[in-house]
């Protein structure tokens, strides 16, 4: 049985990070490489001349999105291993679903992170200042969740409401419109996905 829940919990936490990683990031790791030692545009440019360099869109994502999953292998990866046992939650009056409300607070993390990233990069280049407050005040929200109430499944509803309105928001803010949403849903857009997008 705890086989089945370290594995179980940590697919839930861990899962859709790595899928996203998988289709959007991993299919492109020169570039990745690049973004992530600071040279993409000269550098991309000696080994390809006709690559355009990753758009600050892309550079948004991708950091969003790995300090979602440092983030959430930080919080997490301890629960996790005492999921393996031994030891019984629950003994001390604990929620006999700690380890699962725990994987479903680290995915809303690694995700926040992600639509995070992308807010706040595009309030930066826009010299948006309210749009940077809102981020580090919902951050500072989501993370005084978990000691403000100690009804977690109070907290787990109150960070995904959060997690959909700044998804949404960074949906927006990305350039996405209902109408590209639509396209994309019914799979007839064939530069819906993030690394088709060209640099601004």
């Amino acid at each position: 049985m705890t086989a089945a829940v370290f594995f179980g919990c940590a697919f839930v936490a861990f899962g859709p990070a790595l899928a996203l990683y998988i289709f959007t990031i991993a299919t492109e790791p020169l570039r990745i490489i690049f973004l992530i030692i600071g040279k993409s545009s000269e550098g991309l440019k000696s080994i390809n001349p006709g690559e355009k360099a990753p758009s600050m869109r892309l550079l948004a994502y991708v950091s969003g999105l790995g300090f979602g999953i440092m983030s959430g292998v930080f919080s997490f990866v301890n629960t996790l291993s005492d999921s393996l046992g031994p030891g019984t939650v629950g003994i001390h009056g604990d929620p006999p679903q700690f380890f699962l409300n725990s994987a479903f607070m680290t995915l809303v993390i690694i995700l926040l992170h992600m639509f995070w990233g992308i807010v706040f990069f595009d309030g930066c280049e826009k010299k948006k200042w309210y749009t940077l407050l809102v981020v580090l005040l919902t951050h500072l929200l989501v993370s005084a969740l978990t000691f403000i109430s100690p009804y977690s499944g109070l907290n787990l509803v109150l960070a995904y409401i959060i997690l959909v309105l700044t998804g949404i928001w960074a949906f927006f803010v990305s350039g996405g419109s209902c109408r590209s949403l639509k396209l994309c849903l019914l799979c007839q857009d064939k530069d819906s996905l993030l690394f088709n997008q060209h640099s601004r």
